[in-house]
């Protein structure tokens, strides 16, 4: 793949999309570098970068748009980012979750299979779609069971399997990898470190009272910095075979609860931690710890982002982001 020349990027304006871009466009390798996004989405993370990037248009609900779309870039790789992500969310709205991850991404491939274009497509799965796992399940290898917890978790299983067999079928050039618990600077605060980093850094400004809301403290889960994921990704479409699929994960493993105290140490305000029932999934996956093997013998990348630095950054970004938009500190849950 080194001569790569056009990066499509779904879903480019959120969390993991946007650092993605940044990373591509820091090899000064002459990449262009695409992103597909409705209309509609926030370009707040891909400020710094929006100079560099050619946006285009399509939602992937509309299999016509991304045919058009596709056909006019003719991108060499696609990553396809785009997704409901949010697994409490899932619960609210399984159908929507579905459709967007599920039927989506089979428009994607389906647009991709009409063209003839050739590209190496990312399929990005989840470790969720492995549920919730035995003792003797861990380290969670590529073959442990599907055992799908809630619909995000199904809707993942769903996509996982379309692009498996869209490489079986017809050749798509497909790699999936199933990423455990990543997180970073521009985390969604819906997610738990970012939501925890948030409300510290509201208590900090004085625009929140000094109390942290959480949810399950006791999963055990094992970390990987956003910026050691796409970099992860980034080698995966140079190195790895189509067809195949690659969990990726980080090698700091504990329970949020304690990830909850690391990142408490950096506050600079005393805060109490408040467990609310609001924040309780109807069914938890409790247990998460990767078996990478695979992936780092094909590859030798390796997670070099400590947890703590992760964890100040998350934290560094909300005191910004709450300095300039102290309005954003109101949608932490009442």
């Amino acid at each position: 793949m080194e001569n790569v020349r056009k990066v499509l990027i779904t879903g480019i304006t959120g969390f993991v999309g946007s650092h993605l871009a940044e990373y591509i466009l820091g090899l000064n390798q002459g990449h262009e570098v695409y992103g597909l996004c409705r209309w509609r989405s926030p370009r707040d993370n891909i400020g710094n970068i929006y100079n560099q990037i050619t946006l285009v248009e399509a939602d992937l609900s509309d299999l016509g748009g991304l045919i058009r779309q596709l056909d006019t870039v003719k991108p060499d790789v696609i990553f396809h980012l785009a997704a409901q992500s949010y697994v409490l969310t899932s619960f609210n709205a399984p159908v929507q979750t579905l459709w967007t991850n599920v039927i989506g991404t089979t428009n994607l491939l389906e647009a991709v299979r009409i063209l003839r274009i050739d590209p190496v497509i990312h399929i990005c799965s989840s470790s969720e779609v492995y549920g919730q796992v035995s003792k003797e399940d861990v380290p969670i290898r590529e073959t442990c069971p599907f055992r799908p917890a809630s619909p995000y978790a199904v809707s993942k299983v769903g996509e996982d399997m379309v692009a498996y067999q869209y490489w079986v079928s017809y050749g798509i050039k497909t790699i999936r990898t199933r990423m455990f618990t990543h997180t970073g600077p521009r985390r969604g605060d819906v997610f738990a470190m970012s939501f925890f980093a948030k409300q510290v850094a509201a208590a900090e400004l004085g625009l929140r009272e000094p109390v942290i809301h959480v949810g399950n403290l006791e999963s055990v889960r094992t970390f990987c910095d956003v910026r050691d994921a796409v970099r992860a990704y980034w080698i995966l479409v140079n190195k790895c075979k189509p067809g195949e699929v690659y969990n990726i994960g980080g090698n700091r493993t504990m329970k949020i609860g304690d990830a909850l105290k690391l990142l408490l140490s950096f506050s600079k305000t005393k805060c109490e931690i408040n467990v609310d029932p609001r924040l309780f999934r109807p069914s938890d996956v409790t247990l998460q710890i990767p078996c990478t093997d695979k992936f780092k013998n094909e590859t030798g990348w390796q997670p070099e982002i400590p947890l703590e630095k992760t964890l100040q950054d998350i934290l560094d970004y909300w005191r910004e982001e709450l300095s300039r938009n102290p309005w954003k500190a109101l949608t932490v849950i009442k």
